[in-house]
C-alpha cells in the first residue's frame, strides 16, 4: 500500500506508535517519502496530521492505545491501525477492533491490505 492510498498528503506530519522489529520498513519509507517528513514517535510534542499504530495481539488494551493515539492528533486527522493479517503471529480480530474503536470515540471506516503481512484499518473521530 502506498502512503497516498492511506490518505496522507505531502508536507504533513505522521506519528508512528507501536514500532517494533516486525513492522514493514517499505511502508514506513513510503510514508516518509510521500509526506516529505520523517515519522515522529510518541515523544513528539507537536500536533500531528495522522497516526499509524502498529498493534499485535498481546500488546495490551487496544482501546487505551487508541485513546493515547488521539492525544496529539489534529482535528480531522485519522488513525491507521496496522495489525498482522490472519494466520500471522499477533493477529488481532476485526471484532476486537470493532469493540475498542467506539470506546476510544472512533469509528472504523476502511479496512484493507497494507502489506504482505499487515492489514490496515482506518479509524476516524465521530462527526459532531
Amino acid at each position: 500500500m502506498e502512503a497516498g492510498r492511506l490518505g496522507f498528503v505531502p508536507d504533513t506530519v505522521i506519528q508512528e506508535l507501536g514500532w517494533d522489529d516486525d513492522v514493514d520498513a517499505d511502508l514506513r519509507a513510503s510514508i516518509e517519502t510521500h509526506t516529505g517528513n520523517a515519522l515522529v514517535d510518541g515523544e513528539a510534542t507537536e500536533v500531528v496530521d495522522g497516526v499509524i499504530l502498529w498493534w499485535r495481539d498481546g500488546d495490551g488494551d487496544l482501546a487505551d492505545a487508541l485513546m493515547d493515539a488521539l492525544a496529539d492528533l489534529a482535528d480531522g486527522g485519522s488513525i491507521w491501525l496496522l495489525t498482522p493479517k490472519v494466520g500471522r503471529d499477533g493477529y488481532v480480530s476485526g471484532a476486537e477492533i470493532a469493540e475498542a474503536a467506539p470506546v476510544a470515540g472512533l469509528s472504523t471506516t476502511t479496512t484493507s491490505s497494507a502489506t504482505t503481512d499487515w492489514a490496515a484499518t482506518k479509524l476516524s473521530t465521530h462527526k459532531r
